[in-house]
C-alpha cells in the first residue's frame, strides 16, 4: 500500500496532489484574512505568486496573520 501524499500548513496535514498551488492551500484552510505572509520550506512566497507557485509534496507551509494597531 502506497503512503498518502501530504503537505503541511501551520502543522496541519493536508492531502497533496500534483498541480496544487499556494492559493489552493489557503482555500483548503479557509484562510481569508487580507494581511498574510506565507513561507514555504523556509522561503517567502510573494502574494503575486500565490496563484502560480506549485506546492511540492511534503512541503511545510507557514501562514502568518499580520496584525497592526496602536
Amino acid at each position: 500500500m502506497a503512503e498518502e501524499s501530504v503537505f503541511f500548513v501551520n502543522g496541519n496535514k493536508l492531502s497533496w496532489k500534483e498541480g496544487l498551488v499556494v492559493a489552493d492551500a489557503l482555500k483548503m484552510m479557509n484562510y481569508t484574512f487580507k494581511m498574510l505572509v506565507i513561507k514555504m520550506n523556509g522561503e517567502l512566497v510573494k502574494r503575486e505568486n500565490w496563484q502560480t507557485t506549485p506546492i511540492p509534496e511534503n512541503a511545510d507551509i507557514k501562514v502568518l496573520h499580520l496584525i497592526s494597531g496602536g
